[in-house]
């Protein structure tokens, strides 16, 4: 399989959608020159259309335009440019086909990069899948992989309802084996990244990744972790992470986003509510502070779970194990 980066796996998928339904295209702003900008002579102006700074408008007419059968994709430039678009987001596009009895669709993908992490202080840091997990209505993909990235995309397109699209900032250059052909990944549906038998460690965006380090280096230390990516945080796929808390008994959420509310809440409840006889410890939860993001570099990296952490936490959630399986090495050797 042929390997690209994360970003182009997400823009391959639009172009051939673009190609397979002439209703689909795109708009945002200075998407002619931006990613897109080969694919002008291809489909011309129409079909990627540069918008006005003016995300209530350009929001709006891409959700009156699914409303008359078109597939728009609007590139949001970034997540937080999301709020300037609320009423549009929230109270039209996710509740338009319910208000409507089912008579009107709004099948529209919104994507945008949620960039954090790298100093560009509270206005543009914030990771927002969680909030708008609250809007009923609304459709939630957060990919980690080039593969996934572009499964799930074409899976948004083809999707009758809006679906938010949130690309991890510092994942967008991730290179990785995306497969020939018109494949796609149901939305819904979440990946078991790793295998494990000791503690299940249930992540999404950047997260998936410092927990697949962490299980490399729990590996040699004798905890077995099995690594659960979200993938879809609406709809949120209980059953794949309910089957993996009763087979480990252990479980730990890591979300980069705020603590309150959000994603690691929701799974975590879930976890409490339909799997709590199977649970061997607590569940814990490694999520960033209830506070804005720092400009300070230095004191922003000190907010975002790491490898270290999550191995420090898993280590802790395991100590009885552990502590068992010395005792008896232990023993068998005298």
């Amino acid at each position: 399989m042929p390997q690209i980066t994360y970003n182009d796996a997400s823009t391959e998928a639009v172009l051939e959608e673009m190609r397979r339904d002439p209703r689909v295209f795109v708009m945002g702003q200075d998407v002619q020159s931006g990613a897109y900008a080969a694919a002008v002579g291809e489909f011309g102006l129409e079909r990627i259309r540069n918008t006005p700074i003016s995300e209530t408008g350009f929001y709006g007419a891409g959700i009156g335009a699914a409303l008359t059968g078109m597939r728009p994709v609007i590139e949001g430039g970034c997540s937080t440019f999301f709020y300037s678009a609320m009423d549009q987001i929230v109270n039209q596009a996710a509740k338009s086909r319910y208000m409507f009895g089912g008579q009107a669709s709004v099948p529209l993908v919104i994507r945008a990069p949620a960039v954090y992490s790298v100093a560009l202080a509270a206005h543009h840091s914030d990771r927002l899948w969680g909030l708008f997990s609250q809007a009923p209505g609304l459709k939630i993909i957060v990919p980690t992989t080039p593969r996934d990235a572009k499964g799930l995309m074409r899976a948004a397109i083809r999707d009758p309802n809006p679906v938010m699209c949130f690309d991890d900032f510092s994942l967008l250059g991730l290179m990785g084996e995306v497969p020939d052909g018109d494949y796609v990944i149901p939305l819904g549906v979440a990946d078991i990244k790793r295998a494990g038998s000791d503690v299940t460690i249930v992540a999404l965006a950047k997260a998936v990744h410092h927990a697949l380090a962490a299980a490399d280096v729990l590996e040699r230390e004798g905890i077995s972790v099995e690594v659960v990516d979200i993938r879809s945080v609406v709809p949120l796929d209980r059953r794949t992470i309910l089957n993996s808390v009763a087979k480990t008994g252990r479980v730990m959420v890591v979300d980069p986003a705020p603590r309150t509310g959000g994603v690691a809440a929701e799974v975590a409840a879930t976890v409490a509510e339909e799997a709590l006889g199977y649970l061997k410890a607590p569940i814990v939860r490694l999520t960033a502070p209830d506070i804005p993001v720092p400009f300070s570099p230095h004191l922003e990296q000190l907010m975002y779970p790491t490898m270290e952490s999550i191995a420090a936490a898993a280590r802790k959630l395991c100590a009885p194990q552990i502590s068992t399986r010395t005792e008896r090495r232990g023993s068998s050797r005298q």
